[in-house]
């Protein structure tokens, strides 16, 4: 009798309580992310390509709703002061919440990777990766973990296709056997 009232208790508990948002579909910049990594391919030299770069990252970090943006511009926050234990739950929020937004997955990564959890990281690397095949971060930062990692054959991989996208990302002083 007992566990039938506490079932019932807690059902009504779970019925009363507010329905949590599902977060909205992610802002699709696809057709100006393609524009611009066709200016990066075409640029002459890096000072052209960086404020394209630029703009992918605004793009990147446009977050589905302004609750998936509070968070993550918390989570930025934190890392960039070097709070990373914040900023990896602030992240781990903004995944929980919208599990389908790339740039949770990417920042999340960007702090194992500064706390040397490059096994993590390549986790994260790799789901942001599936939402968003074309991410430069996601990208440059994968070749940076499999380094770490000393994983360079796929590291090297990994890096020609960001530099594909963007030949002048500072990461290509790691590209090794033949020039840009």
């Amino acid at each position: 009798m007992r566990i039938l009232t506490l079932s019932l208790l807690l059902a009504a508990v779970a019925a009363a309580a507010p329905a949590r948002a599902a977060c909205p579909p992610v802002p699709d910049h696809e057709r100006e992310l393609a524009a611009l990594y066709e200016r990066m391919q075409e640029a002459p030299d890096p000072a052209t390509a960086q404020p394209l770069n630029d703009r992918a990252w605004e793009l990147y970090t446009d977050a589905p709703d302004e609750a998936a943006q509070a968070v993550l511009d918390r989570g930025m926050g934190m890392r960039a002061s070097w709070n990373l234990l914040g900023a990896r739950a602030e992240f781990d929020r903004l995944i929980e919440y919208c599990p389908h937004y790339a740039e949770g997955w990417n920042q999340r990564a960007f702090v194992h990777y500064l706390d040397q959890d490059f096994a993590a990281a390549l986790a994260d690397l790799d789901a942001a990766l599936e939402r968003a095949p074309t991410h430069l971060g996601a990208l440059s930062g994968k070749a940076l973990t499999l380094n770490a990692l000393g994983r360079e054959a796929e590291a090297q991989a990994v890096l020609r296709a960001a530099l594909a996208i963007n030949p002048w990302l500072p990461e290509r002083s790691l590209l090794k056997g033949e020039e840009l």
